[in-house]
């Protein structure tokens, strides 16, 4: 047996499965921040294991692939402290090995070696593979200077139109009375008051939360609000231009990642349509990132790529 492990910033998520791909059993914990010191990354890890383990026999596992984003970076030697430390308190032999957050979603959506990554979730950022590993990317430069397309993106983006319409600098937008909801601000009469109480709002809270606000825009478009329309399509426009700087391969997969492209939205139909438009092919998503994990773990094992049947029955597709 193997086990998969996806540690996200929101949740980490553990498979067990066989060398055929039958699924025996899964573990949950909560988000596994890459910036948490390596006993804490230790304790959530092990939180995701000790589940999954509880009715396996734990002498029958020969190998674990866990990744978690930036556990290729500058903080791998810290993830791969954290991914040892919870593998031998788990009562684990087997051998484990750390892999970056990319390899897993696009082992996720795809067993063939060479192909391309989009996600757009939080962040966003393209990555071509080639023999299963990333050989080039294209953002994923965080909210501040990059991740074009992302739910911060957009979320960013729909409050910097509230506050234009506002004080008078844009077109009225729909989209005023959802930011109120969404900042937990109740609107005043004056314009200029609800501008600022909107902005306080805002900055308390950290940049990555602003990315629920895309939900609004896109619902938003999707009732025929121009503003946030044309916030969609940029997002859209944007992603697409990522995935194209990494060329990817003719006729070789793409795996779309992230809530912005897993979710019904203008945002994902523009994308799919741009990739069946350009490359002739349909996407393919990346919903389980433990099972993708699992995936790369039985190459490892076998020694050999999953085959499509081994892929299917671990991820459900």
């Amino acid at each position: 047996m193997v086990v998969g492990v996806d540690a996200g910033g929101t949740s980490t998520r553990c498979v067990v499965a066989t060398l055929d791909g039958t699924v025996v059993a899964r573990g949950r914990a909560g988000g596994a921040n890459k910036n948490s010191s390596g006993g804490r990354l230790a304790e959530t890890l092990g939180a995701a294991l000790g589940p999954a383990l509880s009715t396996v026999d734990r002498e029958q596992v020969a190998l674990g692939v866990l990744g978690a984003a930036g556990a290729g970076g500058a903080g791998g030697p810290v993830f791969r402290a954290a991914a040892d430390e919870a593998w031998s308190d788990a009562g684990l032999g087997g051998e484990v090995v750390t892999v970056t957050d990319l390899e897993v979603a696009y082992a996720a959506g795809t067993a063939a070696p060479t192909g391309t990554l989009l996600i757009a979730g939080t962040g966003a950022i393209a990555a071509r593979f080639e023999g299963g590993v990333p050989v080039r990317r294209a953002d994923g430069y965080g909210w501040l200077l990059g991740d074009e397309g992302s739910a911060v993106w957009i979320g960013v983006r729909g409050l910097r139109a509230v506050l234009a319409d506002l004080d008078g600098r844009d077109r009225r937008t729909a989209l005023v009375d959802p930011a109120c909801a969404a900042l937990g601000v109740e609107r005043p009469d004056d314009d200029e008051a609800l501008a600022q109480a909107l902005l306080a709002a805002a900055f308390a809270r950290p940049p990555a939360d602003l990315g629920a606000f895309a939900r609004d825009v896109s619902a938003a478009a999707d009732a025929g609000d121009g503003v946030a329309q044309a916030i969609c399509h940029a997002a859209a426009d944007r992603l697409l231009r990522t995935l194209s700087t990494v060329e990817p391969p003719p006729h070789a997969p793409v795996v779309l990642g992230g809530s912005v492209l897993l979710s019904p939205g203008p945002v994902a139909r523009e994308v799919r349509a741009g990739i069946a438009a350009g490359l002739g092919i349909d996407p393919r998503e990346a919903v389980d990132g433990a099972a993708g994990a699992a995936a790369l773990a039985i190459a490892r094992v076998t020694g050999a790529p999953v085959a499509a049947d081994v892929h299917a029955r671990l991820t459900g597709g």
